[in-house]
Parts: C-alpha cells; sequence; structure tokens
C-alpha cells in the first residue's frame, strides 16, 4: 500500500499504480519527452530485476541516442563502438557464459554500421538478447535517413521523401534474422500504449530466459517514436507510427521455439 502526501496530509491509495524499479539510476533521462526510449529502459531494468539478476546481467551501449545508458542502468554496462555491440556482448558471453548479456541498439546503430556484427552474431547464434529500437530515423545525430526509413519519409536528407529507386527500400532487420538458424527467438513489439507494453515486457523477459536454456539468440526489436525527429508533438508522432510504421513494421512474434 503506497502513501503520498496531499495537502499535509497522509493519503492511502488502495491500489499502486506505477512504482520505478531499483534498477533505474536518479539520474534524469537525457532523451525527448515522449520517447519511447525511457519506457523500453524501464521494461529492461523490471525483466532484470524480476530475475533478480542485477549483479548476474552486462549490458552493452554502443552510439546513438542510448549512448549514456549506462548512467540510468544500475547494472554492469560496456559501451561499444558504433554498432560493434554484438560482436562486444559475444566476447563477454563467451568469458562469462553464466552471466545475462544484452545489447541495446537503435537502428542507425544496429541496421547501418552495425549490420555486419548484427548478422553474424545472429547466424553464430551467440547465447545473448538484442533489444533493437527502430524509429526510423537517426535521432541523435540530426534526423537523417536511417535504414529503416519508410518510402516517402522525410528525413535531414532526404527532405524530399526516401526514394526506393535510389536510395533502396528499408531494411527489416528482424525478418531477415528471423531466417537465420541461429535465432531462437525473434519479436517486434511497441511501447506506445499499456497494452503494447506488457506485451513488449514479456517478449523482453522471454528474451533473457531463454539465455538460461542455451539455445541461441534472441532478438526483441521495438518500434518506436522519434517526435523530435519527426518534428512532431509525442501524440502526434505515436498516432504517425501507428498509421505509418505498424503496417510496414507488424507487431508481435516472428519466431518463437517449438515447445
Amino acid at each position: 500500500m503506497a502513501e503520498k502526501i496531499t495537502n499535509n496530509d497522509i493519503v492511502q491509495e488502495e491500489n499502486l499504480v506505477y512504482k520505478k524499479t531499483d534498477l533505474l539510476t536518479d539520474k534524469s533521462l537525457s532523451y525527448c519527452p515522449g520517447c519511447g526510449h525511457g519506457t523500453a529502459h524501464r521494461l529492461v531494468m523490471e525483466v532484470i530485476e524480476e530475475l533478480n539478476a542485477q549483479e548476474e546481467t552486462i549490458g552493452i551501449a554502443p552510439v546513438g541516442c542510448s549512448v549514456l545508458a549506462y548512467e540510468f542502468m544500475d547494472i554492469d554496462m560496456q559501451q561499444a563502438a558504433h554498432g560493434r555491440a554484438p560482436a562486444l556482448a559475444t566476447a563477454i558471453k563467451r568469458l562469462y557464459p553464466e552471466k545475462y548479456v544484452f545489447t541495446y541498439q537503435g537502428d542507425g546503430d544496429l541496421a547501418a554500421i552495425g549490420t555486419a556484427e548484427t548478422i553474424h552474431a545472429c547466424n553464430r547464434g551467440e547465447n545473448i538478447t538484442i533489444i533493437f529500437v527502430n524509429n526510423g530515423i537517426y535521432g541523435m545525430t540530426g534526423g537523417q535517413m536511417a535504414p529503416t526509413t519508410l518510402p516517402g519519409m522525410k528525413s535531414s536528407t532526404s527532405p524530399y521523401g526516401r526514394d526506393v529507386e535510389t536510395m533502396g527500400s528499408p531494411l527489416k532487420m528482424t525478418e531477415l534474422v528471423a531466417q537465420l538458424p541461429g535465432t531462437y527467438f525473434v519479436s517486434r513489439q511497441a511501447v506506445h500504449t499499456p497494452s503494447a507494453v506488457r506485451k513488449a515486457k514479456k517478449a523482453i523477459k522471454k528474451a533473457f530466459e531463454n539465455q538460461k536454456l542455451k539455445k541461441g539468440l534472441s532478438f526483441v526489436e521495438i518500434v518506436s517514436n522519434c517526435n523530435s525527429g519527426w518534428k512532431m508533438t509525442p501524440n502526434q508522432s505515436n498516432k504517425w507510427m501507428v498509421d505509418n510504421m505498424f503496417p510496414y513494421y507488424p507487431l508481435g512474434d516472428i519466431k518463437v521455439p517449438e515447445e
């Protein structure tokens, strides 16, 4: 039962709606208001807390909006060069096979400069978890077109919209890695509604639990908004995401292990 101070009186709350996990530090998040990164951070830390694995988890954050994740996640963290998180996670997991090891990467990092590291770690079936936040843009460095930018979508480097004929089609990394024999569990989720948050947390928890089974790599994509990069309010960006991102990047489990 939670207590809160109102007009100097203690009011008893019958239901505790939300409590910040102890594995998130008290440092203010550096993300823009309305960004999905904060919620994704919370879910990862809640899962680690529920697994009682704070001392048994190592996270890797490379370059991108999440580069400062080590300031917000109260676990052992290691920074990686741009795109190289899966390679670093591979080394750490092989040195400490009993640890939970995960990468937390954006689309510019994972699907552009880190494409090779991602593909080969998945193909080898490294026993790690990859959390992939896809907002269809380079959010950290000025809103440039990313490999996941939608056809016709405007960015600072595609002001007239992405032209598939000259710029290629958006890269569906999650469907791509699902075809590889080394991936054990592959899912795409979102965090824009309470229902979506619950499904995303379930997928993240399954991905971490799979490491104990030693079956291979678990890959969870989180389709998110970038209201600053998209030049929208948070509410507008969530609606645009639902109307435009989800049809191209449909939510749900893509590859699940046979029971």
